[in-house]
């Protein structure tokens, strides 16, 4: 099920809202489970089982490694949640992808499994292992209701595409949390922006990316276009569904972190990803690269480390090459970043366009089909795919993307933030505030009754 779909939108949510807030304070994470379990398997009723056999297995971990009486016991508990999980995201997601690795290294012929791949379990497999890996350190108790803990991995909200949200920042509010109308009327703007993100613009991006894809007159100026559209695309789509997570969160009283700080606003790749993904990259800190020793280690094992990190990052958003080249890429401007501090003394116009050139470039190797693909797209980029400058649908969809582009690219700054601020200060601002979110409610609608719409980008992760 999608958030941004009309069954959703009028039937589901307001369905589920109703029986929440009637339900009796003890009663209401119940509710919440059996709703994100129907939410889950509403497009996956065949793989329900496995959200039901994560939850089981994570809660019992959890409670074993609370209970053992020896550190060797609380070791070996986790370790099965970590094998046991990560075994089954790699059979669903990475099993054919290694396996047709195999048999272009090798020239075997062994047949791929041809799994389905379960939406979302990229996210809620880390989001349970944080749980049993901060258990064992100790920075939580395990939680013995498990209703409470179903409620936790299964929460529909951020269930299929984030942001990640550790059990330690939701642990209290699990147990015990408040609701008031201001923060209900909150969840609610902000759930209607990215709501707004998604539908209108990152759809419409999308429509450009596929127009791009099937058009038969190329030119180079089309391959920029279509570049920088999935550059948008992506970002809106992505940023577009964490805020209607926290939106939804919010108005269930919980508070979940922030996965989005305007991204393309940064001067360097290292500044992107502390603004982008922003709780994937926090997990990949916390769990993987400063147990492996993070910086802390000799230069060898150090850039040994970022090239691990990054290489599973890339893995992580899918089951080919190109993304494991992704993460890679990502890796050697990290390393050229802390290598060369020259870099940091450019000025600040150079180090965003150096930086913003190097994202669109990423991104055209992250949506490429195949490595192949990427370097074709990436030649046309530069001029060297034998394509012309311009053509006569590169100024047409040029004229007829133009507004779009514009209000992307200033979306994508805190300027629209900034003056909704502003505007709710006024003494008609709240009522000019809800008429605005009032008619991108509208407007999406009529985009999502006409069929005007694409599935998120990350469900595939």
């Amino acid at each position: 099920m999608l958030f941004s779909s009309v069954t959703f939108l009028y039937y589901f949510l307001p369905a589920v809202m109703g029986l929440y807030f009637l339900a009796p304070r003890g009663w209401k994470n119940a509710v919440l489970l059996l709703a994100s379990l129907l939410f889950y398997g509403w497009g996956e009723p065949r793989l329900l089982w496995l959200m039901v056999f994560t939850i089981a297995l994570f809660y019992l971990c959890g409670l074993a490694i609370g209970t053992a009486q020896s550190r060797k016991w609380k070791k070996f508990w986790l370790l099965v949640s970590i094998v046991v999980s990560v075994g089954l995201l790699g059979l669903f997601k990475y099993a054919d992808f290694f396996i047709s690795s195999m048999n272009a290294l090798t020239g075997l012929g062994l047949p791929l499994l041809h799994l389905a791949l379960p939406v979302g379990i990229s996210f809620y497999t880390f989001q349970s292992l944080s749980y049993t890996i901060d258990v064992y350190r100790g920075a939580v108790p395990p939680q013995k209701n498990p209703i409470s803990f179903g409620a936790y991995v299964a929460l529909f909200p951020q269930l299929i595409a984030g942001p990640i949200v550790r059990y330690v920042d939701v642990a209290r509010e699990l147990d015990s949390r408040s609701h008031s109308w201001e923060d209900a009327m909150a969840g609610i703007r902000r759930f209607l922006v990215g709501l707004g993100k998604k539908v209108i613009l990152a759809d419409n991006f999308a429509l450009l990316v596929e127009l791009f894809r099937q058009s038969g007159e190329k030119s180079v100026v089309f391959a920029w276009m279509y570049a920088i559209a999935f550059t948008l695309n992506i970002y809106f789509d992505f940023s577009g569904y964490s805020d209607m997570a926290i939106g939804l969160g919010r108005v269930l009283g919980f508070h979940f972190p922030e996965n989005f700080n305007y991204p393309y606003l940064s001067r360097s790749a290292t500044e992107f990803w502390r603004r982008w993904h922003m709780t994937l990259g926090g997990w990949f800190r916390d769990y993987i690269y400063i147990p492996m020793g993070g910086n802390r280690v000799s230069r060898g094992r150090w850039i040994v480390n970022i090239l691990t990190v990054w290489m599973l990052t890339g893995l992580w958003h899918g089951a080919a090459w190109n993304f494991v080249l992704w993460g890679l890429v990502f890796a050697v401007l990290l390393l050229a970043e802390k290598s060369l501090p020259g870099l940091q003394k450019l000025p600040d116009g150079l180090r965003w366009l150096y930086t913003m050139l190097a994202v669109v470039f990423s991104f055209v190797l992250f949506n490429a089909d195949s490595i192949s693909q990427a370097g074709r797209d990436m030649a046309n980029l530069l001029g060297l795919g034998g394509l012309p400058l311009l053509t006569d649908a590169a100024v047409y969809y040029l004229k007829s993307y133009a507004l779009l582009f514009v209000v992307g690219f200033v979306g994508a700054t805190p300027l629209p933030a900034r003056l909704g601020r502003r505007i709710s200060e006024t003494r008609l601002g709240s009522i000019l505030q809800w008429a605005f979110f009032a008619g991108v409610l509208l407007v999406c609608t009529a985009y999502l009754v006409d069929g005007s719409f694409s599935p998120f980008l990350y469900f595939r992760f």
